[in-house]
């Protein structure tokens, strides 16, 4: 009998692995095989490469000429730029030499030239590029410096025009942050806006503008305790990433005795009159200053009174500040003038139009402030004019009347009165900005804290 034919189906599943595990594995190697064959039965052959033409090909390559690119670039004139911050004992000899300038005639430039000196008076830490050529020669120089009247900031910049040097002054173009603080006091005012606890301290310009928003409220002297905290939002302007100078707050709330007080700045996009509001947009301005003068004395109240010069007694419808002739006069609110001129027996005088029936006028002036015209628009406390003795009058003093409709009033009476209220088209525009700077308090405020608003 043929062996082969000895295989019946039942030892066919004889010769199958016994397992589960195996059968799986014999089924996966006999897929496997299938693939591989079918792979080579249906894959083109590919032609031997050495069987393949082979072309060479030859080109001459034209190198550049390294000679004459060196010695074009040692015809052209090299500049260099160095930076430097002044130093405390520095003279211009050596700030020149850090910034590697080796040039007599500019350094006699900057010590003659009325602008350029200004360069001189830097002050220390303050930032000064200049731009020089490869044998040291000054081909520009400039810094910022700030103006200490109004805090504006000016680029001086020394140029080289031919074998001479020009200076030039310019308006400086800052960038304006708005920067956010909060402090808690634990033992001053001061010492907490000294603390270096958020990257940065409070610069002294805000702590005034604090002091100055919040003391009808709050008296700093003695009311400020331990535990007590404030947040303030406010405007800093810098220039390559140096500060240059701090604006105004543009909102402030301060925590005293678990009371709240909160200011915010809004300036009228249609007025341009501006001042700090309540978060609910009532006027925390009043609405009159106590007196046009600092540091005076009242010589004659609103009262009947003999005249000094006619002799004759009569009322006296205004208040008399005795003070030294040159003494800065300020307006006692925001205003519009009305007039500004000579008075006859007033001598040089001012008349302010505020807002309602209210107007204030100051008489007997040395002299006006330059730009006060009829129709000019004036802000509380500017400087309108000077105290003189100009008029009818025997020596220098303020003569101040307080108007109403155009009839004098004593100004005692009018202590209470609150600054013109903002109208519904000014309210809306205010409660926006409000808004803003209320979220701002929200972020800073510590979690859970709960406390009065005021």
């Amino acid at each position: 009998m043929n062996p082969i034919q000895k295989i019946t189906g039942k030892s066919l599943l004889a010769l199958l692995p016994t397992t589960r595990k195996a059968r799986v594995l014999s089924a996966s190697a006999v897929f496997l095989s299938v693939c591989a064959f079918g792979a080579v039965g249906v894959s083109p052959i590919a032609p031997d490469p050495s069987d393949l033409p082979v072309t060479s090909v030859a080109q001459d390559l034209e190198l550049p000429n390294l000679a004459d690119q060196i010695a074009a670039l040692q015809q052209d004139e090299q500049q260099f730029i160095h930076e430097e911050r002044i130093r405390r004992g520095d003279s211009l000899g050596s700030l020149f030499t850090r910034l590697g300038i080796e040039d007599a005639q500019a350094q006699k430039f900057v010590r003659s030239d009325k602008l350029a000196k200004r360069l001189l008076s830097l002050q220390t830490g303050k930032r000064i590029q200049a731009e020089t050529d490869e044998n040291g020669l000054l081909l520009s120089m400039r810094a910022t410096v700030s103006d200490g009247k109004n805090g504006e900031a000016r680029t001086i910049t020394v140029q080289r025009k031919g074998e001479e040097f020009v200076a030039i002054e310019a308006p400086a173009k800052l960038e304006r942050r708005v920067e956010m603080r909060s402090r808690e006091i634990a033992s001053s005012l001061y010492a907490a806006t000294d603390a270096n606890v958020d990257g940065g301290s409070i610069p002294d310009s805000i702590v005034g503008q604090i002091i100055e928003m919040f003391s009808t409220n709050i008296d700093f002297r003695s009311d400020v305790k331990r535990g007590d905290r404030f947040n303030v939002v406010y405007e800093t302007f810098w220039l390559d990433g140096e500060l240059i100078k701090t604006g105004r707050i543009l909102a402030g709330e301060f925590v005293n005795r678990g009371t709240s007080y909160q200011s915010v700045w809004y300036e009228d996009p249609v007025s341009k009159q501006g001042g700090y509001y309540s978060l609910d947009g009532k006027s925390l301005k009043k609405a009159f200053l106590k007196s046009p003068i600092q540091y005076s004395r009242v010589s004659s109240g609103f009262s009947m009174r003999v005249h000094p010069i006619s002799g004759k007694f009569k009322a006296h419808k205004g208040v008399d500040y005795a003070a030294a002739t040159g003494t800065p006069i300020r307006a006692v609110a925001d205003a519009t003038v009305d007039f500004a001129g000579n008075g006859n027996g007033y001598g040089n005088m001012v008349v302010l139009k505020h807002w309602s029936s209210y107007s204030t006028a100051y008489a007997h002036m040395s002299r006006i402030a330059p730009g006060l015209r009829k129709g000019a628009k004036i802000s509380q406390g500017q400087v309108i004019g000077y105290v003189g003795s100009t008029g009818w009058s025997t020596g220098p003093h303020l003569h101040y009347e307080f108007r109403v409709a155009g009839v004098a009033k004593d100004p005692n009476k009018f202590k209470s009165l609150a600054q013109q209220p903002l109208n519904q088209a000014e309210l809306a525009r205010f409660r926006m900005a409000a808004a803003e700077m209320n979220h701002r308090f929200s972020l800073m405020a510590p979690s859970g804290s709960s406390m009065a608003a005021r």
